[in-house]
């Protein structure tokens, strides 16, 4: 699929050695709309290693001489990253991505597909303009290393530990039942949810935390992981929280949250930050440990 793009610009497939390179431009971008990037090398690697996953169909680069200046990159069926570096934005770059992410959704046979940028940056009107509709508002949450965490003690008879290698499944099985009670997507497969986890670089035992009742049954699950800041200072990101449903409202998600953050804190961590959106209506429950909100996002999407 060609792209229309400025007089001197090339584009190609992208391979895994443009890693760094499209993070330097993600994290350009971010620095303008938000003022800092929490993105890392690890999570653009892990998000391409997924078995499921073709690199070389699955993005393009623009290239200014041997300069990466924008990607794309169709990660699900429905769901597309970009990026264009401040300096090169307004030059129609976006509006030729929006048009290969479209194209290459629709042949893959998806009726709808849609990107998340920071409200009012340049990628969110332009993706207004271009007719994406805004489908529902996420938040970036940060508990600041000045809070104190309190302790948030587990009912009597639950415990919370490390996952094992053998806990590996069900834990996927909870997080994964959890998440698709709101989220509109299909089953992500055991391979590639532990690509993003345990074959996530880096990955120690303690990024996977498990809760338990006395009988030994699963009651919830936590991933949490470090990433390095701009000053080289670790934060910590809780990418999946979820409490088993019929154990809700029992206090067990704000004590995870807290042993999430006190074992951040513990391997050096200054920051500790999630994400999460009006769909699983969990924001009072972060801001009621103490957290605050630091960003705002549209999920914007366009039918084919």
């Amino acid at each position: 699929m060609d792209l229309d793009l400025p007089a001197g610009l090339t584009h190609r497939p992208l391979t895994l050695a443009d890693a760094p390179a499209v993070l330097a431009a993600i994290a350009a971008e971010e620095v303008v709309d938000l003022g800092e990037s929490t993105m890392t090398l690890e999570d653009v690697e892990s998000d391409w290693l997924r078995p499921s996953y073709d690199i070389a169909t699955s993005t393009v680069g623009v290239f200014d001489g041997d300069q990466l200046v924008a990607y794309a990159d169709l990660s699900a069926p429905s769901v597309a990253y970009t990026a264009v570096l401040p300096d090169h934005q307004g030059r129609g770059i976006g509006t030729a991505l929006a048009g290969w992410v479209q194209d290459r959704a629709r042949a893959g046979g998806s009726d709808r597909v849609g990107s998340q940028m920071p409200e009012g940056s340049a990628a969110d009107r332009l993706m207004r303009d271009l007719g994406y509709e805004a489908l529902w508002t996420a938040w970036d949450l940060e508990l600041p290393p000045e809070r104190e965490i309190v302790a948030r003690p587990l009912p009597d008879g639950v415990t919370v530990s490390d996952a094992s290698p053998s806990d590996r499944e069900a834990a996927w099985t909870l997080l994964e039942d959890a998440f698709l009670e709101w989220s509109d997507r299909d089953r992500v497969s055991l391979d590639d949810f532990g690509a993003r986890i345990w074959g996530r670089t880096g990955y120690e035992p303690w990024n996977l935390r498990l809760v338990r009742d006395a009988r030994g049954e699963l009651l919830g699950a936590t991933h949490v992981h470090l990433a390095g800041g701009d000053d080289g200072t670790p934060s910590a990101y809780v990418a999946k929280i979820a409490v088993r449903p019929d154990q809700r409202g029992r206090g067990l998600a704000p004590a995870m949250l807290v042993d999430a953050f006190a074992l951040a804190r513990a391997h050096g961590a200054t920051r500790s930050y999630l994400s999460t959106d009006t769909r699983a209506g969990a924001r009072g429950l972060y801001e009621r440990v103490g957290m605050v909100v630091t960003s705002t996002w549209v999920n914007r999407s366009i039918r084919l």
